[in-house]
């Protein structure tokens, strides 16, 4: 099949999901992309722009979730109205913490709602998200006045299904370290720089351990949209040299190398639809040390559940246990868990779901 994949934000994870099925699946994949900006624009103004950038009349288009399906299926309509529209649901704006600062109400949300209305198919990268999309649906439909649509909800449920995100995991083999267990241990931190994945609650942990005389180092990185969070200008003045790392990585080998060497992975986050960053360090051997919350228990196998979910308020408590014991479960079943999500596998999934998407269409 030829399949057109729209990525509105390219950049990140939705950069590496897109060129990833490009480069496994055994479809003609192509991409049309924006760069990684004025995320509200991309959600608003993307439809139009893919409306003119797509020029051929492939079997199928594969949209990611930033974008307005409804103007750009309105926009196509004439010479491409007979080919299905698939929606991928990284994230969706219902389920993020309004921003004061921001304004903009439902507006976003409800691109999210009306895009998955419109496409034939709608697929979310967990279980979690899923659920979660469609309990945020009639909060946001019974806020209006009148003609709330509730059973647009059902349609929506109706052709929705979970497809996994898919990540090159194998690619880390090649900067394999055998240095877990080291001392100190290594505690790693790779997410977002910004407020929904919380540093404030790592740095703070951290400095906590630090002054209860715990011997440890921290490995701190991942993308940084803007100025440095004031918790890690906290961490370097409090944490010192304990910190070896601090910063996006550039390089592939780099942070390759640093989740394996890296004893334990945290996450702080309030908002995830999956955890990619958390299952690369798993498939590299951390042990993760999660909040029970999100989709982070889905992703362990349940006999590690009590080790590496942690409540509320419970992060350092957590890793104390971990310190102090000074040994580590048999990690070989995390990476089991996590290694389902690589490409080679996911791939075919992909490609045969597509398909018969398009059966079902045609």
């Amino acid at each position: 099949m030829r399949i057109a994949l729209l990525e509105s934000y390219y950049g990140g994870s939705h950069r590496a999901w897109a060129d990833g099925y490009q480069r496994f699946s055994r479809h003609d994949i192509e991409l049309l992309t924006l760069p990684a900006q004025y995320w509200k624009w991309r959600m608003q103004g993307a439809a139009i722009t893919f409306a003119r950038l797509l020029e051929t009349s492939p079997d199928l288009i594969l949209a990611s979730s930033m974008i307005d399906l409804s103007i750009f299926r309105a926009l196509t309509f004439r010479r491409l109205g007979d080919v299905p529209i698939a929606l991928y649901m990284h994230e969706n704006q219902l389920s993020y913490p309004q921003n004061q600062r921001q304004g903009h109400g439902w507006r976003y949300g409800f691109i999210n709602y009306i895009s998955a209305l419109t496409a034939d198919a709608v697929y979310f990268n967990s279980e979690f998200h899923r659920q979660d999309f469609m309990a945020q649906l009639p909060r946001m439909l019974k806020h209006f006045h009148d003609f709330k649509e509730l059973e647009t909800i059902d349609i929506i449920d109706a052709k929705s299904k979970v497809l996994p995100v898919g990540m090159d995991l194998r690619r880390f083999d090649a900067y394999r370290v055998d240095s877990h267990l080291n001392t100190p241990p290594v505690i790693l931190w790779n997410h977002r720089w910004e407020e929904d994945k919380d540093p404030a609650a790592f740095v703070h942990s951290m400095v906590q351990l630090a002054e209860d005389g715990y011997e440890f180092k921290a490995a701190i990185t991942g993308e940084r949209f803007g100025r440095m969070p004031d918790a890690f200008r906290e961490a370097q003045s409090l944490l010192g040299d304990r910190i070896i790392q601090l910063g996006y990585l550039e390089s592939f080998a780099e942070y390759a190398r640093l989740l394996w060497q890296a004893d334990y992975v945290v996450s702080t986050a309030w908002q995830e639809f999956f955890g990619i960053s958390v299952c690369e360090a798993m498939y590299c051997g951390c042990l993760p040390i999660l909040p029970d919350r999100l989709n982070y228990p889905n992703l362990l196998p349940e006999e590690f559940a009590a080790a590496c979910l942690y409540q509320r308020d419970r992060l350092t408590v957590q890793l104390r246990y971990h310190l102090e014991r000074g040994s580590a479960p048999d990690r070989s079943a995390l990476r089991e868990k996590v290694s389902r999500f690589d490409w080679r596998q996911m791939a075919p999934r992909y490609d045969a779901e597509l398909e018969a998407l398009v059966n079902r269409q045609r």
